[in-house]
């Protein structure tokens, strides 16, 4: 078995087309055909062209851009064409979330392949015998990867939330982490992937952080999304990434880096390197303007 697996699970060729989307002239998104052929009930937010297509450019400014596209999400998603509406504005942006040109609704993010970001936090505990990690095991009724294993906090990046904002709230509704706590997690960088999914291509950013923790902390779930916590020694963790495929895609990856950056996967592992700058992926495609 190999680590590196799951870098490529999460970094499939893209063997299918994916036409730009554009503000400004500026890229923002990458979408299948199939999805546009929905967006030309509205011909107010969209123009179309052979192999792109643009916001309207009489949509001008953040607020008229982002109104605009959370009335297309509510109707895609009234109409079970996306997935069901969340209420979270993520950045349509063609760079990092500072450059986020409009705001559309979570549950459209993926199909128009817009960046998306995250924040995931390695709950562990150092012990005499060595590093010990907590895992969450997600809810069976979750949309995406029921049942499966987590990182002890994971989720979204909302663009109205900063990362300290959205990184207390992720830890208490998750792991009833207090936010004096929260507040000692350690960011650690990111890592990124570009998947292939059923909804759409999948651009993400998920930032990295640790939380060192005392021996008598035990996380617990209050928003129903984890079913259980596990508090499992490294090296089964380890064997878990390597051997099965239990943890939730993106999850691996997190893992591995944590992996990398306390030691247990040194350099002279033959995977090393490949993981090293299999971890973090170009935010964009080749070609892309």
């Amino acid at each position: 078995m190999s680590f590196f697996r799951h870098i490529t699970a999460c970094n499939s060729p893209i063997d299918e087309v994916f036409l730009p989307w554009r503000i400004d002239e500026q890229v923002v998104g990458l979408v299948r055909p199939a999805f546009i052929e929905h967006l030309r009930r509205f011909p107010d937010v969209f123009e179309f062209g052979d192999a792109q297509f643009r916001l309207a450019p009489d949509l001008d400014g953040f607020e008229a851009r982002s109104e605009a596209l959370n009335e297309v999400a509510r109707a895609l998603s009234d109409a079970e064409v996306i997935s069901p509406y969340m209420g979270e504005p993520y950045a349509v942006t063609p760079g990092g979330r500072e450059s986020a040109v409009c705001v559309v609704d979570r549950a459209a993010a993926a199909y128009f392949g817009v960046h998306s970001f995250g924040q995931h936090l390695n709950g562990y505990v150092k012990r005499a015998d060595g590093i010990y990690m907590w895992l969450g095991r997600r809810a069976r009724d979750r949309l995406l990867f029921p049942g499966y294993l987590d990182n002890m906090v994971a989720g979204g990046l909302p663009h109205s939330l900063s990362l300290e904002e959205n990184l207390v709230k992720e830890c208490a509704e998750e792991a009833n982490v207090p936010e004096e706590l929260a507040r000692n997690a350690v960011p650690v960088g990111a890592v990124s992937y570009n998947r292939v999914a059923e909804r759409g291509l999948r651009r993400d950013v998920l930032y990295c952080y640790d939380l060192a923790l005392s021996d008598d902390f035990e996380p617990r779930n209050t928003d129903g999304e984890v079913e259980e916590f596990m508090l499992l020694p490294l090296d089964e963790v380890a064997r878990i990434v390597l051997e099965t495929e239990e943890m939730k895609l993106n999850c691996n990856l997190v893992v591995i880096d944590f992996l990398i950056r306390h030691g247990w996967l040194p350099p002279h592992h033959p995977e090393y390197l490949d993981l090293v700058t299999g971890l973090r992926q170009p935010m964009h495609r080749q070609g892309e303007q």
